[in-house]
This record gives structure tokens, sequence and C-alpha cells, in this order.
């Protein structure tokens, strides 16, 4: 079963990231309307500020709604030591999310603002793609705060709290980590500008959501996408379906993915300082090269790349054949 995939964005300039947008509020937490992309034009819905914020309210969560986000943890906490990358345990720890209950944005925010400087505000459910990079750039993570009910532990179709909370906050903790995520915030800015969002939203997919790191003890994960998912967690890692490559920037940004399953193809880069590095230089040349590069399929291997798993695909065909 699927896990809630992508950004809290609808990173509208890749056709990949189009689906079904609506979240769906338990009663007591129907603060705002459901926002679905639709609603864009007209601007933040009621209730949410100009920059598309809404309180979190910490204290209408109910007991159920908080024994769903332990038992999410509780799974994932289990499972991800040996898994997950050292930064990420780490911030886990850092960040106290180990205690029980959802967080509370205003005390999580002020140990992740002193290590890092950055902090987590509310949002009522996807935002555009100018307010969620301006978000990024000045150190703010979008999170939903609704979360997923008792019977939807595997799938949602819109990420939730745990997966923006528990995937996404403990790398902030990092101060490469942090800064990657400023400077992607300030790259799709100009990225909107210059009308090149699909290329760019594939290096998010790929590094924030679905990145692997390699590390002294073997390949780790970071990706928000799989971290919170249980499923994901064992298959990133363990099994010899999708294809694990070498992280090359230009490789990345021509490669689709999947939203709809596991992923395909994993990325797994050298260092975080390497995917910093990467980032920080100037992508018009890039852009240019790239306009004139036609997408790599999904599956394919190429001569150049540095191959760590050459995967059967098997899964991918299986699940086609349905």
């Amino acid at each position: 079963m699927r896990q809630p995939r992508g950004p809290r964005t609808i990173l509208s300039g890749d056709p990949g990231l189009a689906g079904d947008s609506e979240r769906n509020f338990p009663p007591n937490r129907a603060i705002v309307p459901v926002m679905s992309a639709d609603g864009f034009a007209s601007g933040p819905p009621p209730g949410a500020r100009p920059d598309w914020t809404i309180d979190q309210r910490w204290d209408a969560y109910g007991p159920g709604e908080h024994q769903v986000w332990n038992t999410l943890y509780e799974r994932q906490a289990a499972l991800l030591p040996g898994r997950a990358c050292d930064p990420f345990l780490k911030g886990l720890e850092a960040l106290d999310l180990h205690k029980g209950g959802i967080p509370d944005f205003a005390r999580m925010n002020v140990e992740l603002n002193r290590l890092t400087g950055w902090s987590v505000v509310a949002v009522p459910g996807l935002v555009p793609d100018d307010v969620f990079f301006d978000h990024l750039a000045n150190r703010r993570f979008p999170a939903g705060q609704f979360i997923r009910r008792a019977d939807q532990l595997d799938y949602l179709q819109e990420p939730d709290i745990f997966h923006d909370v528990f995937g996404h906050v403990p790398m902030l903790t990092d101060p490469v980590f942090a800064d990657y995520m400023e400077a992607y915030g300030k790259g799709g800015l100009r990225a909107l500008g210059l009308g090149q969002l699909h290329q760019l939203a594939r290096l998010y997919w790929y590094t924030v959501e679905f990145g692997l790191l390699q590390t002294d003890a073997g390949v780790r994960i970071y990706g928000a996408g799989i971290v919170s998912s249980r499923a994901e967690s064992i298959f990133a890692l363990d099994d010899p379906s999708p294809n694990r490559l070498g992280f090359d920037l230009e490789r990345v940004m021509r490669t689709p993915y999947r939203i709809d399953d596991f992923q395909q193809v994993y990325f797994v880069i050298p260092s975080l300082q390497a995917l910093l590095d990467a980032t920080l230089q100037d992508f018009g040349p890039i852009y240019g090269r790239l306009a004139k590069a036609s997408d790599i399929p999904i599956e394919a291997i190429l001569p150049t790349d540095q191959v760590l798993n050459r995967g059967t695909q098997a899964y991918a065909r299986a699940a086609a054949a349905q």
C-alpha cells in the first residue's frame, strides 16, 4: 500500500504531479475549507493569511489523532535504525519527536530555529508554487495541519502532518541539508520565472522526497517519502526491482518519476555537501542544455550512469500487468 507522497505544492510545471489535490479534514479540524489546486487563482482560503499560513491549533487535536501519530511513529522508529541516515535519526532526537503525540509546532520550532534557523508553518493544504518556494527560501517549511484517520495508516492521497513533520523536519536540523532546502526554494522562484519548473520538480522528488545517501555503513535513506512509509523504507533499500544510480544533477532533471507506486529508480548522493554544492551553481546554462535534451525513460540505465544496483524492474512490470 502506498504512503502519501510529494511536496506541499502541486508543482504545476510537472504533469506528473497533477492529481487529486483535495484533502479531507476530520470535522473538528476543518478550520479552513478543502483546498485544491483549482482554487489558487482566488487567493488564500478564508481563515488563511496572505502567505497561506494558518494556526496549527494544537489544543484541538483529539486523543484518537494523537494515537494515530503514536502508532505511525512507533512503527517507523522501530524500522528505521540501520536504514535511515544518521542526520535524520539525530534530528528525531534533537526535536524530541519521540515523546508522544502530534508535535506542537510552536514548541518544536524553538529547537529547530536554534539549530538551523528554520521553522515549520501550518498551511491549509496544497499551496501555490510561488508561495511554497518563498517559504523555503526564507527557511519556513509549510506543513499540513491534519492527520490521517486510523483506517488510513498505509494510504493517503495527500501528505498529512506525519509525512510533513516526521518525514521532512528531522533533516532540517542538519545545517548542510537546511542550506540545500533554502537554496532549492530560491532556485524554485527563479525556475518559475524561466518556465523550467517541471525539471526542477524532478530534483525535489529524487532528493527531498525519495533520496538515498551513500555512507560508510552503506546506502541509507534521507528522503521524506521513504522514511515516512513503512513499505517504501524496505523496498527502496532491499528490493531488487528498482535501479539505484549515482546522483548526477542533469541526469536527475531529465528523469520522470512515479507518483502512484514505488519508484523505479533511486538516485544516491555521495554526501549532503555534494548535494548542496550541486545546487549552488547557476542553473541558467543547465536549463539551456536541458531544453535541447530529451527525457530519459524512467527504467533506463545509461552507459554513463554509476550503477549501484541494476534493477530487475520486476515490480513495475507486475504492477503494469494488473
